[in-house]
């Protein structure tokens, strides 16, 4: 059987093209009181769903863990110890909110680029259109990001040469792995993902060691930090908030997970299944990661620490993990620390470059980009959205005009603000969503997929912090003898940015606000009960047969 599926994404907003010709095989399943049109869906879609539930937890991971856990993170020890810590704890249960937000109407509607076409839907297209930019440039942002630090790591081992040969490098990289077949991606992504996650918790395990006296020097300095400096920098009620939003700043910036696992949910086996797993799964174990790490961090070094305070001449210079070992002097173990923060970049990357491009095909899917950016190759790969990516992420070139410090702390300001806008606008989706169900009368008991916990509760704490620190992650810019032009425009640019993008789009196209009454929670149900229906049968004809895939299958 063959069909025209250019058609059905016209008309059904899935993500495959003409390119894709579908034939039955002997492993095709028969559908049972399904149309042509549904079946041809189907089919599609599984062409399309690559990854299955190991590469998805792995590749979420790796798109939550990047060199910010091991560097950035260096930032919020200026706060002070107990304050990082806290703002840490206090931000992980704002990403355990949107996560039960995310697991909720995702795990409903795994579309491609779910989120961001789930507030077109629930809430107003022109939400979307915000959300879907939003998202593009952010992760467009950290692609560059990635591309330019690179250079400031093996700068570590006294390499001088042009930034531009390792830029092209790693944009050439970041290509060949996003450019064939997402299963490339995730494969990629699992076994770099599979190195963060050694990586994180072997720093935890040498925090441990080395604060108990395994030591060249045999210290056993324990928690000196936290008494001397002190727990928390600031003198005043002023200088202690500052020092909280500060850490907060750095918790927006190192923490995420929910974000990434709503973009590869369009491209997962058996979604309704893997995606709630995925969900349930991931968000302790960041959480473990992250607060491990921020409290790991206090404990290395002090807040008066001077390589924090006036920076470093590398990038890897300024992980307070290499600070630490070389306060103790432990040879040869920050050379491993560095090349394998070049393995994060290389997967942090990787996994910006796949969300970008995919927040770029859902808006064109939508018609909220240019059509030729609905185009797929044969494996449902949208190819023309990742080489958009790819021509944008030249902008990582500037770092020739520029120092490479100035340019990653212009990003870093620009993508945190984007982070806040995002999750504000995942919040709102779901406040929207849970208002839709109840006004309609919907027993969500029998309606969803998987329930969230603290549901509504949930998704306004979510939006309200999330809100309220969009419009103060910028505050330090507004301080006597802090302001400046640049740091203003990166650090709110983009609220104007993708909300200027929006808003124009509301005006010219005059898109309706979603009623709660009115909101379409009915299509797709349809297709994607097929769709578990369609993987649940193959289970059944194809179970695990090896021992690798039994061990896969109790893993992930």
């Amino acid at each position: 059987m063959s069909s025209n599926i250019e058609d059905v994404n016209d008309k059904m907003g899935s993500s495959e093209s003409a390119d894709i010709s579908i034939h039955e095989d002997a492993n095709t399943p028969a559908f049972d009181n399904v149309d042509s049109s549904m079946e041809s869906r189907i089919l599609a879609s599984v062409i399309h769903r690559k990854l299955n539930p190991r590469q998805i937890q792995l590749a979420s991971i790796a798109g939550a863990i990047g060199a910010a856990l091991f560097v950035a993170i260096g930032a919020g020890v200026l706060s002070g110890p107990a304050c990082l810590l806290i703002a840490f704890l206090f931000w992980a249960t704002v990403v355990y909110s949107i996560a039960q937000c995310q697991m909720e109407i995702v795990s409903l509607f795994p579309l491609d680029g779910s989120f961001i076409r789930l507030a077109a839907r629930m809430v107003d297209p022109a939400l979307g259109v915000t959300a879907g930019w939003n998202h593009f440039f952010a992760q467009t942002s950290f692609v560059i990001f990635e591309a330019t630090i690179i250079n400031t790591l093996v700068e570590y081992w006294g390499y001088n040469q042009s930034p531009a040969i390792l830029i092209s490098v790693s944009i050439v990289l970041y290509f060949a792995l996003n450019i064939y077949r997402a299963d490339v991606f995730g494969e990629a992504e699992f076994w770099l993902a599979l190195g963060k996650v050694l990586m994180a918790a072997g720093l935890i395990f040498y925090t441990f060691i080395t604060m108990v006296g395994g030591n060249p020097l045999h210290d056993k300095y324990g928690f000196r930090y936290w008494k001397n400096p002190g727990p928390w920098v600031g003198d005043s009620p002023s200088t202690r908030l500052e020092s909280f939003i500060n850490a907060i700043n750095v918790a927006g910036f190192c923490m995420g997970g929910p974000e990434y696992l709503s973009m590869i949910a369009g491209e997962a086996k058996d979604p309704r299944r893997t995606i709630p797993r995925a969900f349930k799964t991931i968000v302790p174990r960041l959480v473990v990661f992250f607060i491990g790490g921020a409290l790991c961090v206090g404990i290395l070094i002090p807040s008066n620490e001077p390589t924090l305070i006036t920076g470093a001449n590398t990038y890897a210079g300024k992980s307070p993990y290499v600070i630490s070992m070389q306060r103790l002097g432990i040879p040869v173990l920050p050379h491993i620390i560095n090349a394998l923060l070049i393995t994060c970049v290389i997967s942090g990357g990787n996994a910006y470059t796949f969300n970008a491009s995919r927040s770029l095909h859902a808006l064109a899917l939508d018609h909220k980009a240019p059509a030729f950016l609905r185009r797929v190759n044969k494996h449902g790969v949208p190819y023309l959205a990742v080489l958009t990516v790819m021509l944008l992420c030249c902008l990582a070139y500037m770092a020739l005009g520029a120092t490479s410090a100035k340019v990653l702390n212009w990003i870093l300001n620009f993508t945190t603000a984007a982070t806040m806008l995002n999750w504000t606008i995942m919040a709102i989706t779901y406040v929207r969503f849970h208002s839709a169900m109840k006004a309609q009368g919907i027993d969500k008991d029998q309606y969803l997929v998987v329930q969230g916990r603290f549901q509504p509760f949930a998704g306004y704490w979510a939006l309200f912090w999330a809100g309220l620190f969009l419009w103060v992650q910028g505050y330090a810019v507004f301080l006597k003898g802090n302001w400046n032009v640049a740091t203003f425009i990166f650090n709110y640019g983009i609220i104007a940015l993708a909300g200027g993008i929006g808003l124009g789009f509301k005006i010219f196209a005059r898109t309706p606000f979603r009623r709660s009454k009115d909101v379409d929670l009915t299509s797709d149900l349809d297709f994607f009960e097929n769709l578990t229906n369609y993987y649940s049968q193959k289970k059944e004809e194809n179970p695990p047969n090896t021992v690798k895939d039994k061990i896969m299958a109790k893993l992930f």
